[in-house]
């Protein structure tokens, strides 16, 4: 992918997408020499403003200066109009060319769609939006998803879980001494809440994560099985690179082998691994189910 293809999706996702995951963003395609265009658009600016209240945004793009958007929309005439919402084109408008008929199709589409007004519970704005972090964060890509947990902090200050999706998100970026200032920063209620507690269990473990190289852990283990301190150590590292797979399988290997080891260290390790994940998460709960098979059986 070119340089302009990357920067073009990511224009594509930080004005139309982003935005669509709590408002009906209309997408216009335009140009400057388009007549059509020029007698729409101010309808279009109109609707825009009558209807901000409802929940409803314009994006316009011009199809001269971002050719690769329009190639992408494989936008063949103009005016072209559509509408997104929760990151999904839901409907072609580019039929529609009076105000009536716009109105009427966009009242439409936000009862359908039950689009949140601006006055609307703050609930359902940031609930879509701290969904797409925690995609974009599992994708691997967590630059980008701590600002998209604290463009929702910015929304639900004391909202918890875009607290923990922004601690989680900094920490894997590499920047876990902000993620530990906001951690620190936080009342005692925000900081007992659940995504709170989930956050603070994953940076922990980043924490005690060693610089050690995978390649020689691995090794060492392997020609010494009953070696548990680097068996420790490199679940540890597992956990720091996200193979949480690994990481339990070790985990429980030192529990099998010596469940008091290190007073219980590795068990102690474990959970920790698991709340990072959070209590609903259908891999930790199978993830128990192997450590009560190892410790009742």
């Amino acid at each position: 992918m070119s340089e302009a293809e990357s920067e073009a999706i990511a224009k594509l996702e930080r004005e139309v997408v982003e935005p669509s995951m709590t408002s009906l963003v209309l997408l216009d395609f335009w140009a400057e020499w388009c007549g059509p265009c020029k007698q729409l658009s101010p309808i279009l600016d109109k609707i825009a403003a009558d209807y901000a209240a409802k929940g409803v945004k314009l994006v316009k793009i011009d199809v001269d200066t971002d050719k690769i958007i329009a190639a992408q929309f494989r936008v063949q005439s103009i005016p072209a109009v559509y509408a997104f919402y929760q990151g999904q084109p839901v409907a072609d408008l580019t039929n529609y060319r009076t105000e009536g008929q716009l109105t009427r199709v966009i009242d439409q589409l936000l009862a359908q769609l039950r689009v949140p007004g601006p006055g609307e519970s703050i609930k359902a704005q940031v609930e879509p939006l701290v969904a797409m972090g925690e995609e974009v964060l599992q994708a691997g890509d967590a630059a980008r998803a701590a600002n998209i947990f604290e463009q929702v902090r910015e929304m639900a200050p004391d909202e918890p879980t875009a607290i923990g999706g922004l601690i989680r998100a900094l920490a894997a970026a590499g920047e876990q001494e902000q993620a530990r200032a906001i951690l620190d920063s936080l009342s005692p209620e925000l900081a007992k809440q659940a995504p709170v507690a989930r956050a603070r269990a994953a940076l922990e473990l980043l924490a005690a994560a060693p610089a050690a190289d995978h390649g020689a852990l691995e090794q060492k283990v392997s020609a010494n099985p009953d070696d548990l301190d680097a068996r420790l150590e490199l679940a540890a590292a597992a956990m720091a690179s996200g193979d949480r797979d690994r990481a339990a399988d070790e985990l429980l290997e030192i529990i099998a082998r010596d469940r008091e080891w290190n007073e219980g260290e590795a068990r102690k390790r474990f959970l920790q691994l698991l709340e990072a994940q959070g209590l609903q998460d259908p891999w930790g709960r199978a993830q128990r189910r192997r450590l009560s098979a190892l410790l009742f059986t």
